[in-house]
């Protein structure tokens, strides 16, 4: 078989395949191993539950999928990774949370449990291994500031990935799409959230009275595309940080003539500084009645969760409506207005497609 016909074969089987499961007649890279650092195993289970309930219900076979549990501690609190079972030759994802807030786990510590199972793998003679981190920490840290002497810690993410073996990275609405440049010849799969958020939002499809905003420029490029989808207006704002904490929303720039709710589109909710500032002024100002915030990721930090209470109490706040990317406290869960809307199926359908050496795009 040729190059050309390999390639014509493998897209005519992705196109019969769009939906993200089918019913392949073999594994690909000699078998699928699903694995997790302890933080990342909440996400692991949901998608692994998924993938054997799809592949049952689309093949009638039993599930090909083995999970395995790779990290724990020594007494002086050095990560240690063992692995309890064969994996060479297996085709293995590896999933963990890099910001955990349900855990009394840290960043770093994630981080570094990470890499050093991304390095077991690779030691023991995994074929192939895909990192699966829902939510990129330090991505943000993508362009130094200003006049600071700031390293481009994202770029420094990146080498340390590559180093310790993965061979390719799936995450979900990094921060910047820049990071796509920092992992050189590594592939690396930044997750759309559009079509989620519109499916979030579909009541409010085609209406003449809402409008989509984002929050700053950074957001507005999300927004845009989301507003299209949806078939409603868009607007954005501009914003100024006047000091470590402190944001001020300059100017609204859209048309809200005859708008009643204002749907707020964000990447990550940190302290919730700059959507509080935003919906307060849209409310104050009297642009609309109500509002309803859609964020990629919540980082589950007490401002936010204060914030996000007063909103709803004094500014018309109606929902707030996230993902699992990061694993949600129950004080944030616990907020009536509060929804988390989980991306197992979403990971399950991308790890079958990549297994299968198929494209993803079509999910998106």
């Amino acid at each position: 078989m040729t190059q050309n016909e390999s390639r014509d074969g493998r897209e005519k089987s992705a196109a019969s395949n769009q939906a993200g499961f089918g019913a392949p007649p073999e594994f690909g890279r000699g078998g699928l191993v699903i694995a997790s650092c302890c933080s990342g195993t909440y996400m692991a289970r949901k998608v692994i539950a998924h993938y054997r309930s799809e592949f049952q219900q689309k093949t009638g076979e039993s599930d090909p999928v083995e999970m395995l549990d790779v990290d724990s501690h020594f007494p002086d609190s050095e990560t240690r990774v063992r692995l309890d079972r064969h994996v060479s030759g297996r085709d293995v994802f590896l999933f963990q949370a890099l910001c955990n807030p349900v855990s009394d786990t840290v960043i770093d510590e994630n981080t570094m449990a990470f890499l050093i199972a991304a390095r077991a793998l690779r030691e023991h003679g995994a074929r192939h291994i895909t990192a699966l981190l829902p939510y990129l920490a330090y991505a943000r840290q993508d362009t130094p500031s200003k006049f600071k002497r700031e390293p481009t810690t994202a770029r420094l993410m990146a080498d340390l990935s590559i180093q310790s073996g993965i061979d390719q990275l799936v995450c979900w609405h990094p921060h910047s799409g820049q990071i796509h440049g920092f992992y050189g010849d590594t592939p690396i799969h930044l997750l759309d959230p559009v079509s989620m958020f519109v499916e979030i939002c579909s009541r409010f499809k085609s209406r003449d009275d809402v409008i989509a905003v984002a929050p700053d420029a950074g957001a507005s490029k999300l927004v845009t595309h989301f507003s299209r989808a949806l078939e409603v207006s868009s607007a954005v704002a501009s914003k100024l940080r006047t000091g470590p904490r402190e944001i001020q929303i300059t100017q609204i720039m859209g048309d809200f003539r005859g708008k009643r709710t204002a749907i707020v589109l964000d990447d990550i909710v940190s302290s919730g500084g700059t959507v509080f500032e935003l919906i307060r002024q849209l409310i104050d100002d009297g642009r609309v009645e109500e509002v309803i915030l859609c964020a990629s990721h919540n980082l589950c930090m007490k401002d936010a969760h204060e914030r996000f209470a007063t909103l709803h109490e004094r500014y018309s706040l109606a929902e707030v409506k996230v993902t699992d990317s990061i694993p949600q406290t129950e004080r944030f869960c616990s907020l009536p207005f509060f929804s988390v809307h989980t991306l197992s199926e979403t990971l399950s359908k991308v790890i079958h497609r990549l297994h299968h050496e198929r494209s993803i795009s079509e999910m998106f």
